[in-house]
């Protein structure tokens, strides 16, 4: 059984992520974001906006230090903050940076080279379904809302099915939090490459986010 607590960062966790997903079922927009804590000295972040013909908005960030608050991720260029405003409830996602404008999502697996542009977030998460165990952690069911400010103006989120989980170990690594699996798939997608050259490739069905 989980406790408040376990919102929390596991100071005795040699990996532990959070991940909140989000996405409308006429597939307006979707977004992913990932936080990934490693060892007591680096974060990894991640985050990502799909619309319908408009670039792919890519942010990533693997040499983040980490700071007395783990949950506040600084580096050059960037500020993100991934704050638990009720337990099992409640989250707010902020974030200012640039992303990176990717007109085919495939270029988020090589070098990612694209049109910088500020962006600012201002997300919140809120649960609408219990807790659910999975490997090395939770899931939980929820509603996103909230403003991204771009370049193009703002762009504004009311109540679109999301969902977030939490997990952390003794391990190195995590394995993609992401559940269910695609074949052959010509939608919305979302891919991340990591620095051990893992990937992540996300692509949207209409209950949210599944990998290929």
């Amino acid at each position: 059984m989980f406790a408040k607590q376990h919102e929390r960062a596991h100071l005795d966790a040699n990996c532990e992520e959070w991940t909140f997903s989000w996405w409308d079922e006429d597939q307006a927009i979707a977004g992913y974001t990932s936080y990934r804590l490693l060892g007591q000295s680096d974060a990894w972040y991640c985050w990502g906006l799909w619309r319908p013909d408009a670039p792919l908005l890519h942010i990533t960030e693997f040499e983040i230090p980490r700071r007395s608050d783990p949950m506040i991720a600084k580096a050059s260029a960037l500020w993100a903050e991934y704050t638990c405003d009720s337990p099992f409830e409640q989250w707010s996602l902020g974030n200012e940076t640039y992303a990176v404008e990717l007109e085919d999502p495939q270029d988020a697996l090589g070098l990612a080279y694209g049109n910088a542009v500020p962006i600012a977030s201002d997300l919140e998460w809120y649960a609408n379904g219990e807790i659910e165990f999975i490997v090395d952690g939770y899931q939980q069911s929820g509603v996103l809302l909230g403003a991204i400010e771009t370049l193009g103006g703002t762009i504004e989120i009311s109540e679109i099915r999301a969902a977030r989980t939490h997990r952390w170990t003794a391990e190195a690594t995590l394995p993609p939090a992401m559940s269910g699996k695609v074949v052959a798939h010509l939608g919305p997608r979302l891919p991340f490459k990591f620095p051990t050259g893992d990937v992540l490739d996300l692509v949207l069905t209409v209950d949210g986010w599944v990998t290929q």
